[in-house]
């Protein structure tokens, strides 16, 4: 039984794409630069920032999870103070039902 839970939690890593981040100190360790706005109306993505990591369902829909190790994480994101060198500019929502794409031609950088 032991055996057949780890095969099934290996498979579901390996094929999910859940949305779980590493926020990295380095620019140059990111896979993706993050620009977080005040203001929903700018954003690209809304982001509801969840404390459970089963909450990020793997959709790709702005649900996040951040996690404290790297190698959990399926993207390293870097939170940048300029918005010219942002990848994608989010609004963090205090509303799970508020998260999702504004701007869905950046929806592939979480893939």
């Amino acid at each position: 039984m032991k055996r057949n839970l780890f095969l099934f939690t290996v498979f579901l890593s390996f094929f999910s794409q859940a949305q779980i981040v590493y926020s990295t100190d380095w620019k140059s360790d990111a896979d993706v630069i993050v620009y977080v706005t005040e203001w929903k109306s700018d954003a690209d993505l809304i982001v509801f920032k969840t404390d459970w990591k089963s909450d990020a369902s793997g959709n790709n829909d702005g649900i996040w999870f951040f996690t404290d190790w790297k190698s959990d994480a399926k993207k390293q994101i870097y939170f940048t103070d300029w918005k010219s060198d942002a990848n994608i500019i989010v609004y963090f929502t205090e509303w799970k039902s508020d998260a999702g794409w504004k701007n869905k031609s950046k929806q592939h950088l979480f893939y």
